[in-house]
């Protein structure tokens, strides 16, 4: 079974390059970030036509997160995140698909910080940890995929000094996350890639994609029941470099049925 995390920056933008992708690789579920689109938006036919069920969250011009089911509906569970009755921004959804608990997060990005962009960073990753204890508790196969705005290690950056003034990697950030991962989550591709030097984004300017100058800030975590079926993982850098690609490369996991 493969699951993938995609942050496809724009979803009518790429369309083109998420069904060429979805064709090619043909995942089981696919979590997606950043749609920036409303519900209606969303071009959710031809999505359905390359053989997916689809369930939304979106919102006009930012945000907005996805999940695709190869073959058949996800079942929603939940969208958005308890905390703060006041945040409006479409960054979380989940659902059960292929007998699998699925959330699609879009973690704040929290630039510029200090400032109330971080602030909210924080307070949106402990509602995350909080949400992620009762999944958990609940015993099942479960994997929260998405961007996370976080660059966990140093391995996991092209340059610490390009990154060390930036919010996805201060030690409040990666304090969050680890605090997380300490709760029982497994880092899917931290586990089997111990080396790091494994990037999922590269910026559009200063010819970060030509230099290879990334970072890895897309993230599947698996619960005991799932990272007990984990088999590979990894980034299909290719579809980076491809015309009009999204500044993210698609993540994924392999879980035996």
């Amino acid at each position: 079974m493969l699951i993938a995390s995609f942050n496809i920056n724009g979803v009518k933008a790429r369309l083109p390059r998420l069904v060429e992708w979805l064709e090619e690789r043909a995942p089981d579920i696919v979590c997606l970030q950043e749609l920036k689109s409303a519900d209606e938006g969303v071009p959710v036919g031809d999505l359905e036509k390359a053989g997916y069920g689809v369930l939304i969250h979106g919102q006009k011009g930012f945000n907005g997160v996805a999940i695709l089911a190869k073959g058949q509906e996800p079942k929603e569970v939940r969208r958005g995140l308890e905390g703060d009755p006041e945040d409006e921004q479409s960054r979380y959804l989940e659902a059960d698909a292929h007998g699998l608990r699925i959330a699609s997060i879009y973690l704040p990005n929290g630039n510029p910080q200090p400032g109330p962009k971080f602030d909210y960073k924080l307070r949106w990753m402990e509602r995350l940890r909080a949400r992620a204890a009762e999944i958990w508790a609940e015993e099942i196969p479960a994997v929260l995929a998405g961007d996370y705005n976080v660059i966990p290690h140093d391995r996991d950056t092209f340059s610490v000094r390009a990154m060390k003034d930036d919010a996805l990697m201060q030690p409040e950030s990666r304090a969050a996350y680890r605090r997380l991962l300490a709760d029982g989550w497994t880092d899917a591709l931290a586990t089997q890639h111990p080396a790091g030097g494994i990037w999922t984004f590269w910026d559009y300017q200063r010819g970060a994609w030509q230099q290879d100058h990334g970072f890895r800030i897309d993230h599947l975590l698996c619960s005991p029941e799932a990272a007990d079926r984990l088999r590979a993982s990894g980034v299909d850098k290719e579809y980076r470099g491809r015309e009009k690609a999204s500044d993210h490369a698609p993540t994924w996991i392999e879980l035996a049925d």
